[in-house]
């Protein structure tokens, strides 16, 4: 018997948010079905998409709901109550239409409220998207119902004492933000757990930037297990925590789903020795100027200047984190060639409430312009 609700899924989720791209920009099918099937040939289930993931619904079910049989593995999406300019509470609802015609997968296993911040939580109230999913549920259209949320814990008690029937939460989790007061990882997951309620974490590797890490935590996990892959430590950490269904990762090509399957097929939590380099790294980390930025591109969508706001923090992170200066100023300008520079902002602060790290990207883009832009 399960001790929590989903104690016995297996523990590496395939974010379908980050997937592999072909030179026109497009989602490359034929990769993703390769990566589909290497994680299903290894036990795993657990299929995570979303309404705005652009094109990925599409691509789940080319590659993974038209090719396996439907009780062979589970499938998440998510409703974004605040997408679009124009939203309503029936542009929202039609969400969950729409995303069953474009995966064509029947019912879903997961559905989740998407990405609940202080500036929107309200708004899936007001639209009376509660109800909604749990008429779909008695419909048995969804299978399970929770949430992704991005803020502080007050508020995801507040949701969790109002919601107490909510069956799961997915929250962002990595070492490097356990203590990090703007993304309040551990209080965050404390409070789901006091709540009794299961979790599905999001961002373990950080978007990509605890795969290769700053040159002091790379050392202290080299000296720890030097054929252990800096990505490995940070998703079996946190799948090390108690309380968890499954820990996504938008894997992008074969070779980071050959990695990650290569230590969670037979997931081990961490043992003491591994957990000690785990807070080795996050003392390390404390120094670390950088940006943080996962890329998710939240923010994009709605710029008025069309400001490629991840990519310009990629480039000035090169010089904040690996002193790559030279570097950092290539990738800049490759980064604003179509697009607009830092100094392109208007400050309308549309980014900034969009962004799910809290990051004070007006702040930030002075900081870039003037290390890229000055004469």
């Amino acid at each position: 018997m399960e001790r929590y609700f989903g104690e016995a899924t297996p523990k590496l989720g395939f974010g379908l948010m980050r997937l592999p791209k072909e030179a026109s920009g497009k989602i490359d099918i034929e990769q993703t079905k390769k990566m589909v099937d290497l994680f299903m040939d290894a036990g795993q289930t657990y299929f995570d998409t979303a309404y705005v993931y652009d094109g990925s619904e599409l691509a789940a079910k080319a590659a993974l709901v038209d090719r396996y049989p439907r009780e062979s593995y589970t499938l998440a999406t998510k409703l974004c109550a605040w997408a679009g300019d124009n939203h309503s509470e029936e542009t929202a609802k039609q969400q969950f239409y729409t995303s069953l015609e474009r995966t064509g997968a029947g019912y879903f296993d997961y559905y989740l409220l998407h990405a609940l911040q202080a500036n929107n939580y309200k708004l899936y109230e007001e639209y009376h998207i509660w109800d909604f999913v749990k008429e779909q549920k008695e419909k048995g259209l969804i299978k399970h119902w929770g949430f992704s949320f991005h803020a502080t814990p007050d508020i995801l008690d507040e949701i969790l004492t109002d919601h107490p029937d909510t069956e799961f939460v997915q929250l962002q989790l990595n070492y490097a933000d356990w203590e990090n007061p703007d993304v309040t990882a551990r209080a965050n997951y404390e409070v789901a757990r006091k709540h009794g309620k299961s979790i599905v974490v999001m961002e373990p590797v950080k978007g990509g930037a605890l795969a290769d890490p700053p040159k002091d935590v790379r050392k202290i996990f080299d000296e720890a297990d030097p054929k252990a892959s800096y990505a490995s430590f940070a998703i079996r950490y946190v799948a090390s925590l108690e309380g968890i269904i499954s820990v996504l990762s938008g894997m992008s090509n074969v070779a980071q789903m050959e990695d990650n399957l290569s230590y969670m097929k037979d997931f081990k939590p961490l043992n003491a020795e591994e957990q000690a380099a785990i807070r080795k790294a996050q003392e390390a980390f404390h120094g670390v100027k950088a940006i943080p930025c996962t890329a998710c591109h939240y923010c994009t969508a709605g710029c008025p200047k069309k400001i490629s706001i991840p990519e310009i923090f990629a480039a000035r992170n090169k010089q904040l984190v690996w002193g790559q200066l030279e570097e950092g100023r290539n990738a800049y300008a490759k980064a604003v060639t179509d697009t607009g520079a830092a100094s392109a902002c208007i400050a309308c602060g549309q980014c900034e409430r969009a962004c799910p790290q809290q990051i004070k990207v007006i702040e930030r883009l002075k900081d870039c312009a003037a290390a890229f832009e000055a004469s």
